[in-house]
């Protein structure tokens, strides 16, 4: 791609990760495409911080906490509950007047519109949070018999199920922008079910599916880096063009 502004991806975990998660991404991208992971409250190196369960004031405190950052072409990306969330900040984002994203690209994650949360409502208990993360085809047998990380882990996981839990979708209009839907062909999230994101938008809508469970994000890396690369690509094109004709007069 010709020399030009890059564009920024901010990346929003999954339950229970940290912005490590996407650390590998910075080296299997190009340069104009900035890979800038988000870190949660209580993990990372934000573990002092407490742990919040109720996502629209965390999709507030994060889009305060970037807006100096949107001085360029941005877009936002986020994995199962980060996809959630990156919707709560694109409409945070919006309600502050900020700079609006290029693109939102909601990976693992079912369409807000029709979404029942009523699992994560409630408090899950250690055994049932360690059950899902096995559901989830995750996380290994040596990690979940690992007492210390587990003690680590499962306060962490327990507030963001909580996070979910706590998401309403209330009457919004759609967001002016694209949404990119990835998905795994074997995950328990139905392919009608990510089709409902389009309800979501106002823009350019897709759906791409990809071999694995619910974390085929790792399991299919590549063809997802170069699938999310290219709609990227596509997207700061267009803004590139735009920022010549308004130079342009």
């Amino acid at each position: 791609m010709r020399e030009g502004r890059a564009l920024r991806l901010f990346c929003l975990p999954y339950s229970g990760a940290s912005a490590m998660t996407y650390s590998r991404w910075r080296r299997s991208l190009p340069a104009w495409l900035q890979v800038r992971p988000l870190e949660l409250p209580g993990r990372g190196m934000r573990m002092g911080e407490p742990l919040q369960s109720d996502i629209r004031p965390l999709a507030r405190q994060l889009a305060d906490e970037i807006s100096a950052e949107l001085d360029g072409p941005y877009a936002l990306f986020g994995h199962s509950l980060g996809g959630l969330l990156a919707f709560e900040l694109a409409h945070a984002l919006r309600e502050r007047g900020l700079p609006e994203p290029l693109a939102l690209f909601a990976s693992g994650t079912a369409g807000p519109a029709r979404r029942d949360v009523s699992e994560y409502a409630v408090a899950k208990t250690n055994e049932q949070l360690i059950e899902r993360l096995r559901e989830l085809n995750g996380t290994s047998e040596a990690v979940l018999a690992n007492a210390e990380l587990m003690d680590m882990m499962l306060p962490i996981l327990r507030a963001d199920f909580l996070l979910c839990g706590s998401f309403s979708h209330d009457r919004r209009a759609p967001l002016p922008l694209p949404i990119h839907v990835f998905g795994g062909k074997q995950d328990s999230i139905r392919a009608e079910q990510l089709l409902d994101w389009q309800a979501d938008t106002s823009r350019a809508f897709s759906l791409d599916m990809f071999d694995g469970h619910h974390f085929f994000l790792h399991q299919q890396e590549a063809p997802l880096l170069r699938c999310l690369r290219r709609y990227a690509e596509q997207h700061l094109t267009r803004w590139r063009q735009q920022q010549v004709r308004q130079a342009h007069g």
